[in-house]
């Protein structure tokens, strides 16, 4: 995997990231990303699904209401929330290799994380992902139009490539809370006994 840490430390942009890349090492990569997230939750279980972990600095200014701005995410959260991000970035990349100017706006579609109860849903939302966003590379042309590019503040021009890359970069940045959730859920099911006192 590619280690994004430059890219968020604001030492590389995401064009220097995308140095060398192309539509099957993209692939590569969301098939390693999907990986991870799956090998993170194989010892999930429902319950585990809709453990609301105690996260004091939880905000989200996207969240659709002012009551949810605050609250913890549950792993069904965070795995329908970092699918949605990624596949919008599949699609707008395919959007710009196939020669389309970026007039902005969003390609995005996230289904409610209230509906994602069981693990099998969190497993089939991660497959369904791959599947869309490795589709979304088998409609870039042949020869991409590379130099189709739009203007992003911090990253100047973005091609196919970057702008595939940031849902990439987005799958990383939840990564290790995936992993905590995980982790926490598992131990409030397994909680450890109180010694006794003697």
């Amino acid at each position: 995997m590619i280690d994004f840490t430059p890219y968020r430390e604001e030492t590389a942009t995401i064009a220097d990231l995308t140095k060398g890349l192309d539509k099957a090492d993209l692939r590569d990569l969301t098939n390693e990303m999907i990986d991870t997230m799956l090998d993170l939750i194989c010892e999930s279980i429902d319950a585990d699904v809709v453990f609301v972990p105690d996260d004091p600095e939880a905000y989200d200014s996207y969240a659709a209401s002012e009551e949810e701005i605050g609250i913890s995410w549950t792993l069904g959260h965070v795995i329908v929330h970092t699918t949605a991000s990624a596949e919008e970035a599949a699609f707008l990349a395919a959007e710009l290799a196939r020669g389309v100017p970026r007039r902005g706006g969003r390609s995005r579609s996230e289904r409610p994380w209230q509906s994602i109860t069981t693990i099998e849903q969190c497993r089939q939302r991660l497959a369904e992902s791959r599947r869309m966003r490795l589709a979304s590379l088998d409609i870039w042309p042949d020869q991409p139009y590379l130099e189709n590019t739009y203007l992003r503040k911090r990253d100047l021009r973005i091609n196919a490539v970057a702008q595939f890359l940031f849902g990439l970069v987005h799958d990383d940045s939840h990564v290790q809370q995936i992993a905590n959730i995980a982790k926490k859920a598992k131990a409030a099911r397994f909680p450890i006994p109180a010694q006794p006192v003697s």
